[in-house]
């Protein structure tokens, strides 16, 4: 087991966990609750993921670029759906109403 990654918080610790477990790479987040301790505990309390696995750490960490370079991204322009033209926010890649990806 290696850790990956210092979330910082939990949402985007699960975020990536679940990016890691689509692409069936077992991971295990530590630490998620341990906000709820602050002022009791050190500063320096974030959840960390962890990847089981050691074979599937390289191709995590390729995962894990991707994951916060999307982050790090600024939305798009605003989009019209091909399928059902719904006018969307450039955040979104899948058309909300009929679920058609971005062109």
């Amino acid at each position: 087991m290696q850790r990956l990654y210092v979330a910082r918080d939990r949402i985007e610790a699960q975020l990536l966990a679940d990016l890691l477990e689509r692409h069936r790479i077992r991971a295990e987040i530590f630490g998620d609750y341990l906000a709820g301790a602050a002022g009791e505990l050190p500063a320096n309390i974030w959840p960390t993921v962890w990847v089981l696995d050691d074979a599937d750490l390289a191709r995590a960490g390729t995962l894990l670029a991707q994951f916060l370079a999307d982050a790090a991204r600024p939305p798009g322009e605003a989009w019209v759906c091909p399928g059902c033209g719904e006018r969307l926010d450039g955040s979104f890649e899948l058309c909300w109403r009929c679920g058609r990806p971005r062109e």
